[in-house]
């Protein structure tokens, strides 16, 4: 059986996550100290206790969800679980997929990516921005819904997650006359998500710059033993490529789909969402259906084990 691991984004945080995973292990814990000492408050406290509004600010999170994802494959290792084969991370996770294949080191990675966090929110002033969840479209459908209110506003679509289901993003403008051509395209629902960073749209290019310069002075090593797919869809190895790579997924498209793809079609039997929450494993089942598949989430003890007997 040939193994993948997947890593969460930013919207999969909540209050209280890994609490379960805490008590089989220090190495939560004492993940979680590390990233604090570079962020200088607690947040382990701050996952566990909130308030929520803090947690869910751009800055706190995406750390925090880097910390998740790095705590829970420490997790996994200590208990005796393989080295996947293949690693991908969706947007933020590619940074936490670097990390447990060894390019990045952890405290670094926490740095940047609260740098990374600071730049998209000073890019686009708070609530000039917008991303919305659009459900029951073909993806070609909501990049012409996008195309036919662009005059209006800046608009595009930012993820490909499955089949019918596309995030969009761009100004608040934008976004309010692409959601009214969409609705009149048919589109069966359509979500207005709770951020105000529009994340991987051509807005985000500022922050994609000031990120080129932070990664120029971080090291990074060569992908070696685990093959890391991109949200670009290819293999980086050299650390020029990875530098490049973490820089244009800032303000281009996530085609998860083709990325889940693209990881069975090279082999993946099993394919395990490591980090809080199982948002990667609903939609990693909708993009391929094939029941011979094993698609995990690792949330808590039980479904540890589970993903250990694989």
């Amino acid at each position: 059986m040939s193994l993948a691991f997947v890593f969460p984004g930013q919207g999969s945080q909540s209050i209280g996550m890994l609490s379960s995973l805490a008590t089989l292990s220090p190495v939560i814990q004492s993940t979680f100290a590390e990233a604090s000492a570079v962020l200088g408050y607690d947040l382990w406290q701050r996952c566990q206790e909130g308030p929520a509004d803090a947690l869910n600010a751009t800055e706190c999170t995406q750390p925090a969800m880097l910390t998740a994802g790095v705590a829970t494959y420490r997790l996994w290792r200590e208990r005796g679980g393989a080295i996947p084969r293949m690693m991908a991370g969706h947007s933020l996770g590619e940074f936490t997929a670097l990390v447990a294949a060894g390019c990045l080191d952890f405290k670094t990675a926490v740095d940047v990516v609260r740098f990374r966090a600071a730049a998209m929110q000073s890019a686009v002033p708070q609530g000039e921005g917008a991303m919305a969840a659009i459900l029951g479209l073909e993806d070609a459908d909501v990049e012409a819904a996008c195309a036919e209110v662009a005059e209006g506003g800046v608009v595009e679509a930012v993820n490909f997650n499955a089949p019918g289901q596309v995030v969009i993003a761009g100004s608040s403008a934008g976004v309010a006359l692409a959601i009214d051509a969409l609705h009149a395209k048919g589109a069966r629902r359509v979500l207005p998500l709770p951020v105000s960073v529009p994340a991987h749209s051509s807005l985000m290019l500022p922050a994609a710059e000031k990120l080129r310069g932070r990664l120029a002075d971080a090291a990074v090593a060569p992908a070696a033993d685990v093959v890391v797919y991109g949200v670009d869809v290819k293999i980086h190895t050299r650390p020029d490529e990875i530098r490049a790579a973490l820089v244009k997924q800032l303000h281009t498209p996530v085609y998860w789909a083709a990325t889940v793809r693209t990881m069975i079609a090279a082999g993946a039997t099993c394919i395990v969402e490591c980090g809080p929450g199982k948002v990667l494993t609903g939609l990693n089942r909708r993009v391929d259906k094939n029941r011979d598949l094993k698609m995990l989430a690792l949330e808590d003890p039980k479904s540890l084990e589970e993903a250990l007997s694989c």
